[in-house]
Order: structure tokens, then sequence, then C-alpha cells
């Protein structure tokens, strides 16, 4: 197990004692190893029991819990408590917002025992006279559990990419003489999927490769087939002749308002039998279109303009990163001596700021230690690397940066950032954005609408009143590259980009391998058609300090 998985696994436990009103002290200890645990750098499989005893917060009975899961991948005193509760309480704790005390009120005060049950007496108007409820509070669940069920059945892409690869190669394997290709909703790089979709092109059967163990096969339809990998993720696998795979694909590959808006450029009808997807549009006389473009939102320019879209190689520098000077894993050490190693030119370290006291933001004389060690560091690493000193400002509920202008100016540049009092209205939550955009120090407006993908619906703001103010005041716009948020969303690039808004392609990494997220962020860009150009940190250091500079 993953020690992402073994933390999980003492936040649900903690969540479920609490539930059932058990010792407070037991349920604080679970919680605070749950903190621990997440931030840990080294894999507790890899560490032997004297090392996990010597973990801060992990005492003998944890450690025993911690190499229980290890061993067993379940833990005892954890199956008991979800032998206790109803599938559907336990599915409500996934709810956002949604803590144990306040499922309790609603599973003993109401009768409720799943998120369905709650939504109607929300319709019913039944929570206002229950003890911690009221009018607004109920709206607002209503709100979070109607995402919730939108949201039920699908998966993040980053969390199925792996497996996807894993299913490819064993795929490949076992059809020897046929073309086996990623296609769906995977292949179009969307930030949420239902399944991992494949497409098996050979002349023969491929009722082989389902062994059960690999695959393992849920039901076989006229031309394609459903099952799951090994760890239990959903898979459909289509299947055709090899002459039909670039017919094939393209189908599958595409989507619907695409595929219509294609038939009706085309210069010819008959697409089937097609053996590559290049030569369906060789066949049409149309430009080639790239799998993460052939959406609706790129319709009106798609067979009109060849984009040259970004590459992860094309990523110069990383910001937006943090260290253990507030809430990362890794020291400012750490994350500049690896962000050089994996081949950028720059780093722009950005801590959170003092007001983020729940991620241990600095206070201004910790500020001023950061900028000697990266002084020390700067220093150290030589002419080819450089390292800016930032900050993620905490945009105040007023619109202000979260310091002192007497600090503010001393940083190289700023992340401005929303990180509370998520609940203003539109017009509010526009105004304290255009608020933060118009201060002079701000650099880049980060993750925008502070969405968590499936997890959390973002707060409404006016995309193209925040846009055109950023490109009024010289700010770029963050695509923050976390999987869990893509935020801005890839859907407001191609605004942004027209009003000559450069996007930054940030980490917002914890850790060091939190650096790799640039990955799926480029993904994200390049499904908004997002070209290099436009990319803030596709910019040299010099150019970068140019660019906040100037700012």
């Amino acid at each position: 197990m993953t020690n992402k998985e073994i933390a999980n696994a003492f936040n649900e436990l903690a969540a479920l004692m609490e539930l059932h009103k058990e010792n407070p002290y037991k349920i604080r200890s679970y919680a605070f190893a749950y903190n621990n645990l997440r931030k840990l750098a080294d894999p507790l499989a890899e560490m032997s029991e004297a090392e996990i005893g010597k973990i801060k917060g992990i005492g003998k009975a944890i450690s025993s819990k911690i190499q229980e899961l290890l061993q067993n991948g379940s833990m005892e005193t954890l199956e008991k408590y979800r032998t206790q509760t109803p599938k559907g309480i336990r599915e409500m704790i996934g709810v956002k917002g949604l803590g144990p005390k306040k499922i309790r009120v609603l599973w003993e005060d109401l009768g409720a025992e799943s998120v369905g049950e709650v939504l109607y007496a929300c319709n019913e108007n039944r929570l206002i006279e229950l003890k911690g409820f009221g009018e607004k509070t109920q709206t607002d669940l209503k709100n979070k559990l109607e995402y919730f069920l939108l949201s039920k059945n699908k998966f993040h892409y980053a969390s199925l990419e792996s497996h996807a690869n894993i299913l490819l190669n064993y795929l490949r394997a076992k059809v020897v003489d046929g073309v086996v290709k990623l296609t769906g909703k995977m292949i179009r790089r969307m930030p949420e999927v239902e399944a991992i979709e494949i497409l098996i092109a050979t002349n023969r059967k491929i009722d082989h490769v389902f062994d059960g163990k690999n695959l393992i096969l849920g039901r076989k339809k006229e031309n394609y087939y459903t099952g799951k990998t090994a760890d239990g993720y959903p898979a459909i696998i289509y299947h055709c002749a090899e002459k039909e795979l670039g017919s094939k694909m393209f189908r599958y590959a595409s989507s619907p308002e695409f595929i219509q808006h294609f038939l009706s450029e085309a210069k010819a009808e008959d697409f089937k039998a097609i053996p590559s997807e290049e030569m369906v549009f060789e066949k049409a006389s149309l430009p080639f279109v790239q799998p993460e473009l052939r959406e609706p939102l790129h319709l009106d320019v798609i067979f009109k303009k060849q984009f040259n879209l970004i590459e992860a190689t094309d990523i110069k520098g990383v910001l937006h990163v943090h260290s253990t000077y507030s809430d990362g894993i890794h020291s400012l050490e750490d994350m500049v001596t690896y962000a050089r190693e994996q081949g950028y030119a720059y780093i722009g370290v950005s801590d959170h700021s003092k007001s983020a006291f729940y991620a241990n933001g600095l206070k201004p004389d910790r500020v001023l230690q950061q900028f000697d060690e990266i002084d020390v560091l700067n220093k150290k690493m030589g002419t080819d690397f450089r390292i800016f000193k930032g900050i993620e400002s905490d945009i105040l509920s007023t619109g202000a940066l979260d310091y002192e202008e007497e600090l503010l100016e001393k940083f190289d540049f700023i992340i401005a950032s929303v990180h509370s009092n998520l609940k203003m209205d539109k017009e509010k939550a526009t105004t304290r954005l255009l608020k933060a955009i118009e201060n002079p120090y701000t650099t880049i407006l980060g993750h925008p609408t502070g969405r968590l993908l499936l997890s959390r619906e973002g707060y409404p703001i006016d995309h193209k009143k925040i846009i055109d103010a950023c490109a009024a005041n010289n700010v770029a716009i963050e695509l923050n590259a976390n999987p869990y948020r893509l935020d801005l969303d890839w859907q407001h690039i191609p605004y942004a980009v027209s009003k000559g808004v450069k996007i930054a392609i940030n980490p917002d990494a914890h850790s060091k391998a939190g650096i790799h997220d640039i990955h799926f962020g480029v993904l994200a860009a390049r499904k908004g058609g997002l070209e290099k150009e436009m990319c803030l940190n596709y910019l040299s250091a010099k150019e970068f300090a140019t660019f906040a500079k100037n700012k």
C-alpha cells in the first residue's frame, strides 16, 4: 500500500469513530497520524518497524496498525467500524464539507442513511429544523450533494493513466498480430473520465485477452467488451478488423460534435474501412486534428488554423512550489536541487503567506529567513540555474494581498490565490479577484476558482471579466497542474490567449514528486489549444525576471 492509501485509512477510521462518538483522544491521534503520514517523503513499505515507530505521532498502537495494512492490505479496527456503519453513511463521509457530526445528526435525527435520502430531505425542506442546520446550510449542502452524485463513477485522468499504460502493455504482448491503441476520452485527455478505453485492431478474435487476472471480462457486446483491470478499474475494449483501424479510431477518439462538424466540412461521404486516422482526414481534404482538440470549443477555428501545441519539453521553469517552510514535504534545497536535476533552468519558490495559518504560512521574519537561504543557494547553484523569491499570497476577503507593501516589493514574483471564504456569490467573488489582479505586485493569479475536480465545485466568477483584467494589468493566469485542480479550466484558455494573457503551467508542488504534475498541466493546456509562446514558463529565466519586473 502507498503512503497515501495508508494515511487515508486512518482518516476514514477517525471519521467513523467520531461518527460513533468514540474516544476523542483516539480520534485525534488517528487524525494526527493521517496528517503526518500523507506528508511522509519515504515509502512506509520500505521502512522498518523501528523507523516507523520514530515518526512523529506514531506510537505502538498506530505502528502496529500500519504493519497490519502493509501486510494484509486491511485493518481489523477499520473493518469493524465499516461493518457497523451503513454503506450510504460511509459514502456521505466522501462529501466535502459534510463532517461526521452533521452526518450523525442526519442519521440519528432524520433517519437518512444515504446521499439520496438527504438530498430528498433537502428538497422537502426538512433540514432547517435540525440542530446545527438552517436554510443557508441546507441550500449549501443540497448543492454539494448534487455535485457529488454527478461526479460518481468518474475518475481523474491522472488516476487512470498509469493503469491504462499497464493494460496497454499487457494487451500489446497478447495481441501480436494487430494494433492496440488508447482511445476515447483518455486519448482526448479529458480531466475526468469514466473508464479506460482501448481499441484492438486485429483480424483474429480477442477473447483470450480476458485472462481473469490482468483483464477481467464483464460483458461482451457486438463490437466491444466491458471489463475491469487487475486493480478493479473499469475498461472498455473495442474490436475491429485491421483495415478499419483509422475509421474506428476517428469515431471513438472524437466528440460527437466534432464528428458532425467534420462531416459537414468533408469533401467525401464514405469513411468506412480506412486503415489510419491520417488517411481519414486526407480523404476529407481536411487538415489532421489532434484528438485533444476534437471538442465543441474549437469548431469555429479547427480547420482554419494549424495548432502547434505546447509540449512538456517546452517548459523551462518550475513556478509555484512549496517547501518545509510552509506545508511542503521536502526542504527548500531538496526542491531546488530536484528541479535542477530534472533539467529545468529555474524555480520559483512560493510558500504560503502568513494568513494561511493552517499551512504554516510564513510570517515576515520567516520570509526574510527564506530570502537569505535562497541567496546562499543561488550562489551554490551557479549561473545556469536561478531561484526566484516568490510567495503564494492569500487574497484576503477584501481583495488585498497578505503582506504590507514594504514586504511585497521585496519578492521577485507573487502568485495571488484564494484559499478562504469560498462561499461568496459571483459578483463578490469576481470583485475580490479583480482587486487582487489590479494590485501592482500581483504577477500570477493562482488557481482562479479554487475547484477540486470530482470533489468541490469552484467558486463562481465571471471568467471574461477576470481575463480582461489580467490583460489590462499584465497579470498571467495559472493553470494549476495538480490533476485534482487543473484550474484555470482548459475551456477558458482560447479567450485568455486571444486577450494576450500568458498561461503559467504550475505544479503547485508540495513535494519533489509533485513537480511532475506539470505533465498533467501540459495535457490540459493542449486541450485548450495553448502554444508555447503564450506559456509563461516557456520564457527563459532572464525573460521571466523581466516579465515579473515589468509587472
